[in-house]
Order: structure tokens, then sequence, then C-alpha cells
């Protein structure tokens, strides 16, 4: 996957307004799920694109019982 530039980047973030552009290099967003399982599940199925694509995004998953 080829990198995108700034201006490229602006414009994504304009379509995709949930993303935010982090320290002017990385994107983000944050998904929330009241089953945890249901969290891991949306997981693999971002892996699994992502393996087609060959780019592998930076993945966190936490647990708060305060959902």
């Amino acid at each position: 996957m080829e990198k995108l530039n700034s201006e490229a980047i602006q414009n994504k973030l304009t379509e995709n307004p949930n993303w935010k552009l982090i320290d002017g290099k990385w994107i983000e967003r944050k998904y929330r799920f009241k089953e945890y399982l249901n969290g891991i599940e949306f997981v693999k199925q971002v892996a699994h694109v992502s393996e087609q694509m060959k780019h592998h995004p930076f993945i966190s998953i936490d647990y708060s019982l305060s959902l």
C-alpha cells in the first residue's frame, strides 16, 4: 500500500470524521463494543482485510466495565 501525502490524508479525514490524525503521522479511530467477544470478532475481520491489503494496523484491545 502506498503512503498518502498530506493533502490526501486531509481529504480522507474530511470524508471520515471519526478518524483523527495523531502527531502528524498516525491516523486513529477508537471503537467500543458492549460485549468483549464482539470486539474480538471485529478485530478478526479487520485482520483478514488487512492481510489482503498487505497493510497491518496497530490494534490495541482494552477491557473496561464502564461502557
